[in-house]
């Protein structure tokens, strides 16, 4: 696992200009981030938790994965907090199998009295790295008592129609709370919006979810299928992800490959992720302050992002992108 101490050397702290809120998409842009002292105050903090695809890495099966031996170059299943430091509030984006690390290093960098101290858990889908943490919450382990899950109707009647989960909801350990697509639920100083998306949606919708505060804007969106599909979604609202970007202060975006073959073997033309080299080809145009607001992550244990080291990274920061980091913060104040 990441030295907390080592995870917080690298935190980033970004501030903007604040937006005027719009139904779903903001007509304006904001401003472009700047960065700021990492000492000065901040009441709203955005934490990434994780950064891995759903199985992490190292991968059950790949035993030559040098994580094994190198603990520095393990990743957690992808996971944010938004952290409310004024009214002691800590929301999680992602019940992740890494639940249980993640929470621990969210309590040293956001520490409190309460148990879990959670105020709402965010779900995109039902896929395993995104909900399988609840498990934690029953009462083999935790023994939680009414944490509020955030979930889309059919990812609530999955949980509630479906066990183990069903017993989490019977037991009263999680209080789901239903969302909508498109409509903002209010989580203390946040405004939560599911965004849905393509992606494989065998038993669940999948969704992204746009961020407000009373300061600045922020989207997550660890899975989809295409930029160019969701463009003419028959299925839910089309929409540009370039629109998207440019109401948001910062956007985590779906990087789970980097290109077509670093799998071996294997044609992944038409594996449901967007690579990193057709993202970054499609933005390319974009000004630099918007492709800076973007983070790349989800990264599958074959990205080769993932190590610190890699002359892919270069690729992507020099091209004026960004990739996510665990423990990185950003601050959300306006």
């Amino acid at each position: 696992m990441l030295d907390v101490c080592a995870q917080l050397s690298f935190r980033l702290v970004m501030k903007t200009c604040s937006l005027a809120l719009g139904a779903l998409i903001l007509a304006a842009a904001p401003a472009a981030a700047q960065s700021v002292s990492k000492t000065e105050a901040c009441t709203l903090e955005l934490i990434v938790l994780g950064v891995g695809q759903d199985g992490g890495a190292p991968q059950l099966g790949n035993s030559s994965d040098p994580a094994w031996t190198d603990p520095s170059l393990r990743r957690l299943a992808t996971s944010i907090a938004v952290v409310d430091h004024q009214l002691d509030e800590r929301y999680l984006f992602e019940a992740t199998p890494d639940i249980r690390e993640q929470l621990y290093r969210l309590d040293q960098i956001a520490p409190t009295g309460r148990r879990p101290g959670l105020d709402g858990i965010f779900l995109t889908h039902g896929h395993m790295g995104h909900y399988t943490g609840l498990m934690f919450l029953g009462h083999e382990s935790m023994g939680a008592q009414g944490v509020p899950v955030f979930a889309m109707p059919r990812m609530a009647d999955y949980l509630t129609s479906n066990g183990p989960w069903s017993q989490l909801v019977r037991y009263e350990n999680i209080a789901l709370q239903p969302m909508h697509d498109g409509v903002a639920v209010e989580a203390g100083r946040l405004s939560v919006t599911p965004i849905a998306v393509p992606h494989r949606q065998e038993f669940t919708e999948v969704v992204g979810y746009r961020i407000d505060t009373p300061g600045l804007s922020a989207f997550f969106l660890p899975d989809i299928d295409s930029w160019e599909e969701w463009e003419t979604w028959q299925d839910g609202t089309a929409l540009r992800i370039e629109d998207v970007i440019a109401s948001v202060d910062v956007a985590y975006l779906d990087a789970t490959f980097f290109a077509n073959g670093e799998i071996p073997g294997r044609d992944m033309s038409g594996f449901p992720h967007p690579f990193i080299t057709h993202s970054t080809e499609r933005f390319a145009d974009l000004p630099a302050s918007e492709r800076a607001k973007i983070r790349f992550i989800h990264f599958n244990h074959t990205n080769p992002v993932r190590y610190p080291d890699a002359p892919e990274r270069d690729v992507v920061t020099e091209a004026g992108f960004n990739l996510a980091d665990e423990g990185e913060g950003v601050c959300l104040d306006g």
